[in-house]
């Protein structure tokens, strides 16, 4: 009876190996022609949009506010996609940019990108099965994942807009 308690575990797993995977054969991938550097600071904003809603949703929690809960969570994802899709667009039509910091805070730079970075590969499947139990009404399973499912997510978002502000004087 374990798949009654993830019913889409598969789907999860999958999801969960694919996307990394494909959005690192993207950046392999360049088209040029195509100038998409407006978006850096649309997905940068909509990281900082993202942490303000993730926020306010477990305060709407909190506050007994379910449905609000589930629209702003529902937001929150939705946001993450429209994200990832921006930043792999950008990523296949421009050059990556450089980080033109030296000394400390270079060494502070690569450790944020770095945790950002693989952080925001470990917290798909986190909040997919989180999502996943919700739908499932299993509040108990859903309630104790979310608690580390929030503060990754959390961190994703925030880092997404510091490695922003961090590299924004050094795009062409």
């Amino acid at each position: 009876m374990e798949e009654n308690k993830e019913p889409y575990r598969k789907l999860i797993i999958t999801l969960s190996i694919i996307l990394p995977l494909a959005v690192a054969v993207l950046f392999r991938v360049k088209i040029p022609g195509y100038d998409f550097s407006f978006l850096p600071p649309i997905y940068a904003t909509i990281n900082g949009l993202t942490a303000v809603l993730l926020i306010s949703a477990v305060v709407a929690i909190k506050n007994k506010k379910r449905k609000l809960h589930e629209l702003l969570m529902k937001t929150c994802i939705g946001l993450s996609a429209a994200f990832l899709v921006m930043y792999v667009i950008y990523h296949m039509t421009s050059d990556s940019t450089r980080y033109g910091g030296e000394g400390a805070l270079r060494l502070v730079y690569l450790f944020i990108l770095i945790s950002h970075i693989m952080l925001s590969v470990i917290v798909v499947p986190f909040v997919l099965f989180t999502f996943s139990r919700a739908l499932s009404s299993n509040f108990e399973r859903h309630k104790a994942l979310a608690k580390f499912t929030f503060p990754i997510w959390l961190y994703v978002a925030i880092t997404g807009v510091i490695v922003y502000l961090m590299i924004s004087p050094y795009y062409m």
